[in-house]
């Protein structure tokens, strides 16, 4: 057997135990997610509230089960700003009488309600949430160990320079050569030094959010990726760099295509493919990520719908199995995400030849 199928071989059977311990993780806290020690009496199982939970956005940060921690609510409306603690909100459906409006969370959502509790459509218009939310803190979270890496990875570098690389710095330099070499050179040619910070910055955060969503129910799981919010401030950014880096030739090849006679279909066609690229970088990172949660989390509550622990082996097979695949799609979903990002920008920046 060769290096190389030894060395296949072992990160099969590393990705394997991972994607298994992943699946063992998911099963007790989804089990713990349904306990309500308030009632005697038992609940009955609902995935879709469990899935939409774990794939939503939330006001509070899970701990274990039941068990969550308030965050804080920041409201800007027409009459000032409203400051508390989500705390006062649980449970769901629970009241809180701020400074200038009462208020509740629907949906996860905190609405303004009338003296009733119902929903006041009007004065919720007049209500703008800039909530510490848990995709917020998931991000803030994110930055952190970026900042932390990099910055421990550059300082190696400075105090070790023209030396062979170890420890966190050793782990990082495959990786930033790959985003380097295969990323950023094929498709910006000479110019790739300017976008390099952001192509590294971009492709390891969504590569570090991909893997921590893939643990349900651990404390402080999230699916900041698969929030379409996240996706497509991502891609409004992608978006603003092509056009402000564009040069002459890219305007010109939308506003005079050649021939002349082709102005009317042609003009449309390259202004829509303006919006249509960074639209595309953002449905396809929200889509694949938010599919992968759906189907893990679905095979797991087969165990809880049929109420037999005779499915549960089928199951944890095919979620294994699953997890096998995230696992391959949350380095992919990075990977596409950054090389197409570094092909539009090369395509608005190419020399006319």
């Amino acid at each position: 057997m060769t290096n190389g199928s030894i060395l296949n071989l072992k990160i099969f059977r590393l990705s394997f135990i991972y994607a298994f311990f992943l699946t063992m993780l998911a099963i007790p806290g989804l089990a713990l997610a349904q306990k309500d020690t308030s009632k005697a009496a038992e609940q009955e199982f609902d995935p879709q509230a469990v899935i939409m939970e774990h794939i939503g956005d939330s006001h509070s940060w899970p701990v274990i089960g039941k068990t969550t921690l308030p965050l804080p609510v920041i409201l800007y409306t027409d009459k000032g700003l409203e400051f508390f603690s989500s705390a006062h909100l649980q449970p769901e459906g629970a009241t809180y009488r701020g400074n200038y409006y009462t208020y509740k969370i629907e949906e996860n959502k905190i609405k303004a309600v009338d003296a009733a509790g119902k929903v006041d459509e009007a004065a919720s218009a007049r209500v703008w949430d800039f909530s510490i939310s848990r995709n917020v803190i998931s991000m803030i979270m994110t930055m952190t160990i970026l900042l932390i890496v990099f910055l421990s990875v550059s300082s190696a570098y400075r105090k070790r320079p023209g030396k062979a690389p170890k420890g966190l710095q050793s782990f990082m330099e495959p990786l930033i050569l790959f985003v380097r070499d295969d990323i950023a050179l094929p498709n910006l040619g000479l110019k790739y030094v300017k976008y390099m910070p952001l192509l590294l910055t971009i492709f390891f955060f969504i590569l570090i959010n991909n893997l921590f969503g893939m643990i349900p129910f651990f404390p402080g799981g999230y699916n900041l990726t698969g929030n379409i919010a996240v996706t497509a401030t991502l891609s409004v950014i992608i978006l603003l760099v092509i056009n402000l880096n564009a040069n002459k030739h890219y305007w010109k090849h939308i506003f005079m295509p050649n021939p002349w006679w082709l102005f009317p279909i042609m003009i449309p066609v390259e202004i829509v493919s303006i919006f249509s690229k960074p639209i595309a970088l953002m449905i396809r990172l929200f889509a694949n990520i938010t599919a992968g949660h759906i189907v893990i989390l679905s095979l797991i509550s087969l165990i809880f719908i049929f109420h037999s622990l005779a499915v549960s082996p089928v199951s944890i097979v095919f979620v294994v199995f699953m997890d096998l695949i995230e696992l391959l799609v949350a380095f992919l979903q990075a990977y596409i995400f950054t090389l197409l990002s570094a092909l539009f920008i090369g395509m608005a920046t190419e020399e006319h030849h």
